[in-house]
């Protein structure tokens, strides 16, 4: 079960806010975010809100997905998150869990598909842009992963992997001060 903040689950039941405005208000606050303290704990309330599609159907695949990619069931991981697509393709933690799923497997290509579907539905999923990084990264383009890194610390500034890739890449890329 997806747990919510209780302030966002009460401006849901009044009426203030969609799991989408929720996202956005998340998304906002992450970028202002002071410090990596704050910045991980508005992370952990995001990732939350994103498993959240406003499907009841939806959820329930996306956590049985979950749960089999936990147990390294990838067929029907796999097979919950095309379904979840199928009832949703606005839902872009659909798109990026598969994503995630054909990362895991090495299948770069269609990987990068998923990933670029999510940025499509939410070009602020810091995720996705530290996905794209880490394949860009893995089929030797610094340049591009780089610059994916650099898009992800513009939304949430206190990254770590982020913040690690675009270290890595730096001198790779930019080369070295003298």
């Amino acid at each position: 079960m997806i747990l919510l903040p209780a302030s966002t689950v009460l401006m849901m039941a009044i009426g203030v806010t969609t799991p989408a405005n929720a996202s956005q208000e998340l998304l906002d606050k992450l970028t202002k975010a002071p410090d990596e303290q704050t910045a991980q704990g508005i992370e952990e309330e995001l990732w939350d809100a994103w498993m959240v599609s406003g499907s009841p159907t939806v959820d329930i695949l996306m956590k049985r997905g979950m749960d089999a990619m936990e147990h390294e069931d990838e067929q029907l991981s796999r097979d919950m998150f095309d379904r979840a697509i199928m009832i949703r393709p606005e839902y872009a933690e659909a798109w990026h869990r598969r994503a995630l799923l054909f990362f895991n497997a090495g299948k770069y290509d269609e990987a990068i598909a998923d990933l670029e579907a999510t940025l499509q539905r939410e070009p602020r999923h810091f995720g996705a842009w530290i996905g794209l990084g880490m394949i860009f990264e893995s089929i030797d383009r610094p340049k591009a992963a780089l610059l994916a890194y650099r898009k992800a610390l513009k939304i949430h500034p206190f990254s770590p992997q982020a913040r690690a890739g675009e270290k890595r890449l730096i001198p790779k890329v930019e080369g070295r001060a003298l």
